[in-house]
């Protein structure tokens, strides 16, 4: 990318502000993204989509009348928290409930899913569905776990429209649902991309080749093929789609020939210009084919080419109209949606991130033992403990700091490079919480607790979300076991940590993830301590287990998350999530283990 960032820990922000302001008229800024400026009726349900940065014009630039009603903005290529989620939702949400619609990625899955739970237990109706276009992230057979790319486009447009009709809720949440089931997507890379303040692109593509099946995260493809004219990569892109061609399809299809950051719309035209006749060759029928940008990559080099079969009802919302800051089609009545008549400010005022600690850590988000509450329960550590939880969670932060960029290196082989930053976003939010709780005069559990509530609302993506539920889970365990010796209470409450990110998750060990680290680490501390060990001898066992175990995750191949479609790529690399968490175990170790006297 070129050098025009001031931070790039602040690129996002820093990106949403400006955008904000360029189209005030249209946008409003709510915290974890932006709604529309006029709201649309009450009485109509409210589509949110949302996903990580980096992806201009999605997802922040389709929000207007006809399309969305707002965007959850996460960092680049990384999940929104769960209380981005909430906030953006509550603010969009009229009396119709709210449909949140994501791609297929883990840190979305996990985060969106709380979300949509935690909007249901405010009383706002709320659904939760995922893009999967990306054909070549999996089989036919097995289309649940595909990536969502730019299909994203086609569902997110499909349901604003449904929604902009007035259907019912129900009707909405199936438009968006069939819309997916009938879309199909196919990328190429010509080159990588690279990430703000980035020297150096997380993948390249081998001079002389074409990288085919990329992700929109930096992922690289699934192999690559010799380089090509247009015309004979229009032929791979058609060929392949045309093999799902759904056994009911009629001969009318909507297409979106997507550019993913640098290839510029000249070279798109040249593109089309070849797949047009490959289309009426196979006799299908162009309804009002979109050919820009619409799903990017940062500054990728590269194309994509979806279809979406139509029936009635999908190729009239495919051509409704529809107006946004970066995407129009026909006349919107208006431009913009009447306003409904509620205070459209006050469920954002009321969802600010930080309020959702059942999404984030399991615990009640009406919890009174948490900083500001208006009553708080007896900590079950002294307050004077806060200050060990204060030193972990800085230990852990300066040792990613350390890590940083190796964890990125290891992360992009398989993935889209981004852990190291993630972690320690989470991390120092996470050590920043943990401190402002101490200082004011709360103890270690509630600090811990606020600790993880704070890495997941910064932090985003799936390490965010899981270790914000396992920080969570380790205070609630801390809290009541009170009395129990070191090594034992200190087992328990690691075992609790695993268990929910593996309830959270869904990782198993040998899935290559974070698990692969934890459980032996758990399971090391838990023999220990059954053997009477204190916690100093006992914690060194588990971390030299974890230590092992992190780095024979070498030889795994990964069965979850985005490198699970390079699978072979990754083998010889070790999982960086694994890595993260035995560096984070040991980084801890003179702040969690009490100083022990030599027996005589």
């Amino acid at each position: 990318m070129s050098p025009l960032a001031d931070d790039p820990a602040r690129f996002v922000d820093d990106a949403l502000d400006g955008f904000v302001d360029l189209y005030a008229d249209q946008v409003r800024r709510v915290p974890g993204g932006v709604v529309r400026a006029v709201p649309a009726p009450a009485s109509q349900v409210a589509v949110v989509v949302g996903g990580g940065s980096g992806h201009y014009p999605a997802f922040c630039g389709l929000v207007g009348p006809g399309y969305a009603h707002g965007a959850v903005v996460g960092n680049v290529f990384t999940s929104p928290s769960t209380a981005d989620a909430v906030s953006v939702g509550a603010a969009a949400a009229g009396d119709a409930g709210v449909l949140l619609l994501t791609g297929n990625y883990a840190g979305d899955v996990m985060n969106f899913t709380l979300a949509r739970d935690e909007l249901r237990a405010r009383g706002i109706p709320a659904e939760f569905l995922v893009v999967t276009d990306d054909v070549a992230s999996a089989p036919a057979d097995e289309a649940h776990r595909r990536r969502g790319i730019a299909g994203d486009h086609v569902v997110f447009k499909v349901a604003g429209a449904a929604a902009a009709e007035g259907l019912s809720f129900d009707d909405v949440v199936a438009a968006a649902r069939h819309a997916n089931d009938r879309t199909r997507t196919l990328g190429v890379a010509f080159d990588g991309c690279t990430l703000p303040g980035a020297d150096a692109p997380l993948f390249t593509v081998p001079e002389g080749t074409v990288g085919l099946g990329v992700g929109i995260h930096g992922e690289p493809g699934i192999g690559e093929v010799p380089a090509c004219t247009a015309s004979e990569l229009a032929l791979i892109l058609v060929d392949r789609l045309l093999t799902e061609r759904p056994a009911d399809a009629g001969p009318r299809v909507g297409v979106v020939l997507n550019g993913l950051g640098r290839t510029k719309h000249e070279e798109l035209f040249v593109l089309w210009r070849a797949v047009r006749p490959l289309l009426d060759a196979a006799g299908l029928q162009a309804v009002q084919p979109d050919v820009g940008e619409l799903v990017t990559s940062l500054d990728m080099s590269g194309c994509s080419l979806t279809l979406v079969w139509l029936d009635d009802d999908l190729e009239r919302w495919w051509c409704a109209p529809a107006h946004t800051p970066a995407y129009r089609r026909g006349q919107v009545g208006g431009v913009a949606d009447a306003p409904r008549s509620d205070d459209v400010g006050t469920r954002a005022e009321s969802s600010t991130p930080g309020s959702v600690g059942s999404a984030t850590s399991g615990a009640s988000s009406s919890d009174a033992s948490a900083p500001g509450g208006a009553a708080r329960v007896v900590d079950a550590t002294d307050a004077s403990e806060a200050s060990g939880v204060v030193a972990a969670l800085g230990a852990v932060r300066t040792v990613l700091t350390d890590l940083e960029t190796e964890l990125g290196r290891l992360d992009a082989v398989a993935g889209d490079g981004d852990h190291g930053r993630g972690m320690l976003r989470g991390a120092g939010a996470a050590a920043d919480a943990a401190a402002a709780a101490a200082d004011a005069g709360h103890g270690a559990v509630a600090s811990l607790r606020e600790a993880g509530r704070a890495w997941a609302d910064r932090a985003g993506g799936t390490s965010g979300v899981l270790w914000g539920a396992g920080i969570g889970a380790v205070a609630h365990a801390l809290a009541a076991r009170p009395v129990a010796d070191p090594s034992t209470r200190t087992a328990a409450a690691v075992r609790a940590g695993v268990a929910a990110v593996v309830a959270l998750g869904g990782a198993q060990p040998g899935d290559k993830t974070m698990v692969d680290a934890a459980e032996p680490f758990a399971a090391a501390l838990e023999q220990a301590a059954a053997a009477g060990e204190p916690l100093g001898a006992a914690w060194d066992a588990a971390l030299d287990a974890a230590r092992t175990a992190a780095q024979e995750t070498a030889a795994l191949r990964p069965r979850l998350g985005r490198a699970r479609p390079l699978a072979e790529r990754s083998v010889g690399t070790p999982d960086p999530g694994a890595v993260s968490f035995a560096a984070i175990v040991a980084a801890v170790r003179s702040t969690v283990v009490p100083e022990e006297k030599e027996t005589p």
